[in-house]
């Protein structure tokens, strides 16, 4: 069951009891002193417990095949360098970046299970690390999941740090915080609930959310994106075993129905240029491009905001059923800007490709001098189709970048927002080390789009054309009908097509 967002909230205690955590009580009443050696006590409890539950003997299993539960085990991110500024805290993986939730919102979690004992840990360098990692995303829309398992006396911050800690997260940090999910809650976070309130405005509480399950979370994250530490997953999978007994059977999933002929969202590049009299460049993706061209160069944080989830669900369904969409209509100009990442997020498999993945990761191992020639060197991997579409979208990127004195968006802002739309590792999600060199691989792709994609012979390369073979530069050609005259590489052609109509 879910837990609301008002003042009371189900913590569960061996699953029984409501708390009210914002109700007056006599508990309230209690000194600070006298609330702080509850927080203790409810602390001790909760490892009590926690301790209790481990000792079930029960063999795990997963509840959608009812086979054993296999978790694997934690270890460090093998992406993250010594030379990270905060690796002495990074390294503990307590913070991880893992992708977006529903609405297109970059997802940060915490990890109370991954906190060190409190003397290995410096709490002041871990406030420095969450502001220096939040500082990269404050500036759009975001969303924290916080995992409260593994909180214990021996890893637990004091309370006096809490409250400097959200003292120091000043209204540039809470204002684009849109959710704060907090999971297996328990009577300690009531307690410290009652601590707080004081400082806590009304409109920052009505962000957070509890969770009893993981299941729950589901609803509202992609999951599979979803870095859930292998201890949370154990925690949670018991308490569903001692709450529902034996797990019920696995519902059987029903057959993948086929997409309709007008499908334009979560298909495949090909299925869309099969579809659409062999475009090369998806509708959708030529749509939101022209309709941002012509009126959204100049819109401050482009990109960077959110859109209604229903609205963009309605949108989704005009295209996928071959309707027009006006973006007039909605009278906001971010919404094909959020359409447009909706479609990168949704495709089957990342522009980018999942074997471009590893490469991506060592661009900052290579000299500086020499990362452009390496991008390079890594398209030419790419399938001749995602080529294409990935110049006719690095284009426009470059063109954002260059209007940027008003819309704010240079090339590296605009790589913190497309990094994770265009690349992401085939299983699990991408960790917070890899955003680095994910990025920077992105901002090198805008920065430099004239180097990057220019044609074989423009570079003094010859050109590899054989028979029945289309070299780089073709596809880009094709797909936006620009003839053999060459046009300013850093402005590529308007498509022709209106937006709006499906073909």
């Amino acid at each position: 069951m879910r837990v609301s967002e008002g003042p009371c909230a189900r913590i569960p205690r061996g699953g029984l009891g409501t708390v009210c955590l914002g109700r007056p009580a006599r508990r309230q009443s209690m000194s600070r002193l006298d609330l702080e050696q509850l927080a203790e006590i409810e602390l001790q409890r909760d490892e009590e417990e926690a301790a209790a539950l481990s000792m079930a003997g029960r063999p795990l299993v997963m509840p959608t095949t009812g086979r054993p539960l296999v978790v694997p085990t934690a270890g460090q991110d093998p992406a993250l360098s010594m030379d990270h500024p905060f690796y002495d805290v990074a390294r503990h993986g307590i913070l991880q970046v893992a992708g977006e939730d529903r609405f297109g919102r970059r997802v940060i979690t915490f990890s109370c299970c991954r906190m060190p004992p409190s003397h290995e840990l410096n709490h002041r360098r871990l406030l420095q690390y969450l502001k220096h990692t939040l500082d990269q995303y404050v500036e759009s829309d975001y969303t924290i999941v916080y995992f409260h398992y593994g909180l214990n006396s021996q890893n637990k911050p004091s309370l006096s740090w809490l409250q400097s800690t959200y003292k120091e997260f000043d209204r540039r940090y809470k204002k684009n915080l849109k959710a704060l999910y907090i999971v297996h809650p328990t009577n300690f976070i009531k307690v410290l609930w009652t601590i707080f309130k004081p400082l806590i405005s009304h409109k920052f509480g009505k962000k957070v959310i509890y969770f009893n399950s993981l299941s729950e979370l589901r609803e509202h994250l992609k999951y599979d994106q979803l870095i859930v530490p292998p201890e949370v997953l154990r925690y949670d999978e018991k308490l569903r075993s001692l709450h529902k007994g034996r797990s019920s059977p696995p519902a059987k999933t029903p057959p993948p129905r086929p997409p309709l002929p007008t499908q334009q969202f979560g298909v495949s590049l090909q299925y869309l240029k099969d579809k659409n009299q062999g475009e090369l460049i998806p509708p959708v993706l030529r749509f939101t491009v022209t309709y941002l061209r012509e009126k959204g160069l100049h819109a401050e944080g482009l990109f960077r905001r959110s859109a209604s989830v229903h609205t963009i669900r309605e949108i989704q369904r005009l295209y996928n059923q071959g309707k027009p969409v006006n973006f007039d209509d909605y009278g906001d100009i971010h919404l094909p800007a959020v359409i447009l990442k909706t479609f990168l997020r949704e495709l089957p498999q990342p522009l980018l490709t999942f074997k471009a993945y590893e490469q991506i990761l060592e661009i900052t191992s290579v000299e500086s001098s020499l990362r452009v020639t390496r991008c390079r060197q890594i398209l030419q991997s790419l399938p001749e189709h995602n080529y294409a579409v990935l110049s006719y979208l690095m284009g426009f990127l470059h063109e954002v970048s260059r209007e940027s004195i008003f819309n704010k968006m240079n090339s590296s802002n605009l790589a913190c927002v497309f990094g994770l739309n265009l690349i992401w590792p085939s299983q699990g999600a991408s960790s917070l080390s890899a955003l680095v060199p994910l990025n920077l691989f992105t901002e090198l792709l805008i920065e430099y789009y004239g180097k990057v994609f220019s044609a074989p012979e423009a570079r003094g390369e010859p050109r590899a054309d054989t028979p029945g073979q289309v070299s780089r530069a073709a596809p880009w050609r094709e797909a936006t009908g620009e003839t053999d005259t060459p046009r300013a590489p850093s402005r590529p052609p308007r498509p022709p097509m209106a937006a709006g109509t499906l073909r």
